[in-house]
């Protein structure tokens, strides 16, 4: 066997010097040539933990290169060897640099006694890694390098020997960064001319080392600040040392941070520094302070600098650009980075350093206006505190936290190396290989070191990257930035004052209800303290701003305790103020929601508030209901569906005209009347199969619904009944008396299943359009039907057929009957002068006899002058004197149809635009009252908070120019269907 093989089992491989000369008997003498192995145990030894360094050739090298520079020194190279082979932790130590830092390892080359400095102290303790400068007592630049290097020579030890973690690590680097800042100081003092008198100076560290959390290789950032003018020319002298002797040391001091940055003046007095603050200050100054602390020179006029400056950083965030700013400035930092390191960086690409800084500073901003817990300096304590806050979830703190100890891990290794500042991953095999083993991955089956370390890398940017965007353009930063600090602390007497301006009625039951969300001291409450003066706002914005407080009362006593709901208040996106705008607008969607609490996750996703495709509906409610035996569980089940869909669809109504908190799709009049079909189309569909199980009748016997009205016209309103017609044909052979009994006790049956007291809303099946009306038989066969509409039918039934369309049950049957419609609605021929008069007869009784007492005719949606009925009557008129001859008049919609006569100049383009646009206010008013009020009206009041929410949730504006506008559009819309009916 040859001899790299048999050192291959230490790691040792062929770069440009054999192992075996290096470990041989001209080299270290730690290995037996002849008998390829260890000399002895101790040499084993040594072997083993070479074996074990981030690169053990590396580690080899520069273990053979002290050794020589030992000997060139005269002194005996063996006083190493026997220190590394007694001294376990020594030898731990000093290889664990060897193998990682090239750059160490040459400064222990160059200043071979110094590798004593890591040997085990005589109490058997490491050496103290605490960041202190080690022996240093002459105040010259070369005592404080050498003292600056042994004490990193430490810190890197018990960092990469596992004596210390990423925090004490961080810290450590820190300290020794305040302590060479102050030995500089003091150097530079010591320089000042006998003449003039040591300036009151402090400096400041920001950044990184303000923080806690330097880096191995980094610029210290601080800024000066000078006591008073008497202190500038002294103090700019020691502040321009200071950077030079930090460059000459350890690394560059920049100053960049300070007011005006490189072109403002080095050193400034308190004062200069508070105007600037208070009068040119962008918010990524402010950002800036939010890691700063005394580190050197008048640690005592550094105190009084940041206290006077606190304030101003914690009311930045109310700046209206201030979120903006910090999001911007995250983008432009990204869009620095040269494209070919974007997928390298570490610390400013996407997922990297940068994204969870970026995110927990701006929380700071925003939240720690009042809540001094999170004003700490660090990354990793404010993430703590937003965490035990309850601003961040335990589980995304937590990613976060790891995300960012992994990457700080790798930043550390990676400048470690070299000592060099870099903070992007290398590209080469041999370059990925170094920094797995640097960070501890070793290979395991199916997967070696660098792919276990790619893999790690991947999740956790995901994650950090993922959490960075949730956290950094979640909606509710913006709607808290704007509330003013004084108004977030929520005193009793604060929170008074408050309702009182905001609007409230009764400002003490509202206190009441605030002390109730808000009280005690468990993390639901300060998630709750979070949410609500934003929400206050909201509400207020509402015309019963004590409504929409006691409704959010009542939903959060509901789902207070389940661990999902306040976490998706806070994290969900726009779901708080959806949540806020549903609850203050709508009484309708909140029954609806306090009856179904869990539904309050459509408001996260716009995906969730579009409608379900019809056949998904159908498939869904049919399963829901085929899912249970008993026909009470099983129309329970496809009621419990459909409420979940009117709140759906409810809810993108009402946030359809919500400004920023529109779904991406906003529904219109026309999209809610199909998809409210279509969930009565699916709830009948249901409800048919639940009845046909429970009353099956003969075999054979046929049965469907036909939509008539509103449902047949896919027009369907939130209080619409659904009108149906009930039509069945008995099996062959089966008398007619048994069949009408059986197709009579189904039709009952699914009015009784969906009319019965529940917690769902009850869906009305309307069969009064039926021949011969409520006089009438409730179901017929198609034969029947047909004797009857071709011997006793009336204009008006052919007028109610023009929106008959087949809903469920049997197909055939269904197609079959709207057949028969089609002979009845689009007669042969046309109207006949009678009947035209008749039709118009009819609609004037109408007017006069179904007008509710007391209404006003000029605001009814239904029946008032220009409304729904209005423009229905002129266009069934249009259908049923041409349908037959225009196929393309055949709609059930009413504007799918005045289209089509307005395309075949059957009405003039602006009448039908004048119909058209009456038509939709109406639709629009009459939907938009039973979602303020919670229960049917027809009736536009002329003003009131009804009025004032249903103008809300139209878009806003004056009630009074509302109403205004309304009575002109139905005028005209009057007008065209005057016209339209006497032509």
């Amino acid at each position: 066997m040859t001899r790299p093989t048999r050192l291959a089992r230490y790691g040792f491989a062929d770069n440009g010097a054999r192992a075996t000369d290096l470990l041989g008997p001209q080299g270290l003498r730690l290995w037996d040539t002849e008998a390829q192995a260890p000399v002895d145990e101790r040499a084993a030894g040594l072997l083993e933990a070479l074996s074990k360094a981030a690169d053990p050739n590396l580690a080899l090298r520069q273990l053979h290169r002290i050794v020589e520079s030992v000997e060139r020194r005269g002194d005996d190279p063996g006083e190493l060897l026997g220190a590394l082979a007694d001294d376990h932790g020594l030898r731990r130590r000093l290889l664990a640099v060897l193998g990682a830092s090239s750059t160490l390892g040459d400064l222990l080359v160059a200043n071979p006694g110094e590798w004593l400095t890591l040997a085990t102290g005589t109490s058997g303790g490491p050496p103290d890694a605490d960041g202190g400068l080690a022996d240093f007592t002459e105040l010259t630049v070369p005592a404080l390098r050498t003292a600056y290097r042994i004490s990193l020579l430490r810190i890197a030890a018990a960092d990469l020997t596992g004596g210390r973690g990423l925090e004490p690590t961080m810290a450590a680097l820190s300290r020794l960064a305040d302590e060479t800042l102050a030995a500089a100081y003091a150097i530079a003092v010591a320089a000042l001319p006998e003449s003039v008198a040591e300036p009151r100076l402090a400096v400041v560290a920001m950044g990184k080392c303000g923080g806690n959390e330097l880096n191995y290789v980094s610029d210290v950032d601080v800024i000066f600040v000078a006591a008073g003018d008497e202190d500038l020319s002294a103090g700019t002298t020691i502040a321009a040392r200071i950077i030079e002797i930090g460059g000459q040391v350890a690394w560059p001091v920049d100053a960049a941070l300070r007011p005006e940055g490189s072109r403002g003046p080095l050193v400034r007095t308190l004062a200069s520094h508070q105007a600037y603050y208070r009068r040119w200050a962008r918010t990524w100054e402010f950002q800036a302070l939010l890691k700063v602390r005394p580190a050197a020179g008048d640690l005592a006029l550094a105190q009084e600098w940041i206290a006077d400056l606190a304030p101003l950083v914690w009311h930045a965030a109310e700046r209206p650009e201030a979120v903006p700013d910090v999001r911007d400035m995250r983008r432009k930092i990204i869009d620095n980075v040269p494209k070919k390191e974007l997928d390298r960086e570490i610390k400013r690409g996407p997922g990297g350093l940068r994204d969870i800084e970026f995110a927990v500073q701006l929380l700071q901003l925003v939240h720690g206006r009042v809540d001094e817990t999170l004003r700490g300096g660090g990354t990793l304590p404010a993430l703590r505190a937003l965490v035990a806050g309850g601003y961040v979830g335990r589980e995304d703190g937590e990613t976060l936290l790891r995300g960012y100890r992994f990457l700080r891990g790798v930043e550390h290794r990676l400048q470690l190396q070299n000592l060099r500042r870099t903070h992007t991953v290398p590209d080469d095999p041999d370059g990925l290989r170094w920094l797995a083993a640097a960070l501890g991955y070793t290979a395991v089956p199916g997967r070696d070191a660098v792919e276990a370390f790619r893999s790690d890398w991947v999740g956790h940017a995901a994650n950090v990257r993922r959490l960075h965007v949730k956290l950094l353009y979640r909606p509710l930063l913006e709607a808290v930035a704007r509330v003013p600090a004084e108004e977030l602390r929520m005193t009793p007497e604060s929170a008074r004052r408050r309702l009182e301006i905001l609007g409230f009625a009764d400002p003490a039951a509202a206190l009441r209800h605030l002390e109730a969300l808000t009280g005690g001291v468990t993390r639901t409450s300060a998630i709750q303290r979070t949410l609500l003066p934003m929400l206050l706002q909201d509400f207020a914005d509402a015309p019963e701003p004590d409504r929409g407080l006691l409704n959010y009362r009542q939903v959060s006593d509901k789902l207070g305790s389940t661990p999902w709901y306040l976490r998706l208040l806070r994290d969900g996106g726009p779901v708080a103020r959806r949540l806020a705008r549903v609850l203050s607008l709508s009484r309708y969607a909140t029954d609806l929601l306090t009856r179904d609490p869990e539904a309050l996750r459509l408001l996260a996703e716009d995906t969730e508030l579009q409608p379900r495709p019809r056949e998904t509906l159908l498939d869904g409610f049919a399963a829901a209901g085929d899912r249970h035996t008993d026909p009470v569980n099983a129309i329970g089940a496809v009621r419990a569906l459909r409420r979940r869909e009117l709140f759906r669809l409810a809810s993108a109504d009402i946030l359809s005209h919500g400004g920023d908190l529109a779904p991406d799709r906003p529904l219109g009049v026309d999209a809610i009347g199909v998809a409210l079909s279509d969930v009565t189309d699916a709830t009948l569909n249901a409800a048919l199969r639940i009845a046909r199980r429970a009353k099956p009748g003969p075999d054979g016997l046929r049965f469907a619904v036909i939509g008539m009205g509103r449902l047949g016209g896919y027009e369907m309103s939130y209080p619409s009944d659904a009108d149906v017609l009930f039509v069945y044909e008995p099996p062959a052979g089966c008398p007619e008396g048994e069949a009408s009994a059986a197709a009579h006790a189904i039709a009952e049956e699914m009015r009784r299943l969906l009319n019965a007291p529940a917690p769902d809303p009850a869906l009305g099946v309307d069969a009064d359009l039926r021949p011969e009306g409520r006089q009438g038989p409730l179901v017929r066969s198609l034969q029947a039907y047909r004797q009857y509409y071709d011997r006793w039918s009336k204009v008006w039934e052919a007028q109610a057929l023009l929106r008959a369309r087949f809903v469920c049950g049997d197909v055939e049957l269904g197609q079959r009957f709207e057949a028969l419609a089609d002979r009845m609605r689009y007669p042969s021929g046309g109207l006949t002068r009678e009947q035209v008069v008749e039709i118009r007869r009819i609609k004037a009784r109408v007017e006069t006899e179904r007008l509710p007492r007391g209404a006003d005719p000029n605001t009814h949606t239904k029946l008032g002058r220009g409304g729904l009925s209005d423009v229905e009557w002129a266009v069934q008129l249009t259908q049923l004197r041409y349908a037959h001859d225009l196929p393309g008049l055949r709609r059930t919609r009413t504007l799918e149809a005045l289209s089509e006569a307005a395309g075949a100049d059957l009405v003039s383009e602006s009448d039908a635009a004048e119909m058209a646009a009456g038509w939709t206010l109406a639709a629009q008013v009459r939907n938009a009252l039973t979602l303020v009020r919670g229960r049917p009206t027809d009736q536009l009041p002329r003003h009131g908070v009804e009025l004032a929410g249903a103008v809300l949730l139209l878009g806003g504006g004056d009630p009074g120019e509302f109403v205004d506008r309304y009575l002109r559009l139905t005028r005209r819309s009057r007008a065209a269907m005057e016209r339209v009916l006497e032509s």
